[in-house]
């Protein structure tokens, strides 16, 4: 841990900080032009818009399908999605940190005509009460919830109430129009995403959309575990995700968990199950 976060693990801490976005112009040689806000916060690496991640994401959402981006942060991920999705498909990006999630909106209402975005300002839990995110710096660009780690270990020192909201009751609800359409959740939530996923069972088991997960490197063995034996008991085939532009890489199995410190998953139904 460096000296400036030690303090701030202390409690010496700077007050909070927002960031401006600028929008970008990409020109996909399939997709055409491709406007992206920028989110101008420090710790935030640099995200670029290419036609290759969307053509492979093609081969797993249709157009008129829906599908899920849980922890979409800027919409970095949500708007290739959302292009392979179609201006006749919907992506469901939820992002409960208010500093990001202005971004979030931003991105949401570019590209019209070529993408669907639906921006929703909460995180995607069991229960539906405010919950407390930790996050790295003031500015709050990385962090989460991260349940059964030592906030020692992944030394994010500041706190941040947010809105969670079990999302199947959300969709049962508010949207149920889009459920029949799901084909696709993608989740990134810096250690919750077992957790994301057991909330979201009924509905996975129902329709059976390709699902795409974090394996957070802060995550031990047991952790590990259940986020694989999940997937496996929800009748999925998992795989290391070798590349934005493969998703579909070597097949992971149970002894192989600890293989990589951190990397992404990919469930692919197996035959029958769907």
């Amino acid at each position: 841990m460096k000296a400036k976060e030690l303090l701030y693990m202390l409690g010496v801490r700077p007050r909070p900080r927002t960031y401006p976005a600028e929008v970008v112009t990409f020109n996909l040689s399939r997709d055409g032009e491709v406007r992206y806000a920028r989110w101008l916060h420090p710790g935030e690496s640099r995200k670029e818009i290419r036609q290759d991640t969307v053509d492979e994401l093609r081969k797993f959402v249709r157009p008129g399908d829906v599908a899920i981006d849980i922890g979409a942060h800027t919409g970095d991920s949500t708007i290739p999605i959302a292009l392979a999705a179609g201006a006749s498909g919907t992506v469901l990006a939820l992002e409960p940190n208010p500093y990001v999630f202005r971004v979030l909106e931003q991105n949401a209402a570019l590209n019209q005509g070529k993408a669907h975005i639906v921006p929703l300002m909460f995180a995607a839990t069991e229960a539906s009460h405010d919950f407390t995110f930790q996050y790295s710096d003031a500015g709050f660009c990385n962090g989460g919830l991260h349940p059964g780690i030592s906030r020692w270990r992944h030394g994010h020192a500041f706190d941040l109430t947010v809105r969670g909201e079990n999302l199947e009751a959300y969709l049962d609800r508010s949207l149920p129009a889009l459920v029949p359409r799901i084909r696709f959740i993608k989740v990134d939530t810096e250690g919750y995403d077992a957790q994301v996923l057991q909330s979201l069972r009924a509905l996975i088991v129902r329709q059976k959309p390709f699902i795409k997960a974090e394996v957070y490197k802060q995550l031990d063995l047991a952790q590990r575990q259940h986020l694989y034996d999940l997937l496996i008991e929800l009748g999925y085939d998992v795989h290391v995700v070798a590349s934005e532009t493969q998703y579909v890489g070597q097949r992971l199995e149970r002894q192989q968990l600890m293989a990589r410190a951190h990397y992404d998953v990919f469930g692919t139904p197996r035959e029958g199950t769907g």
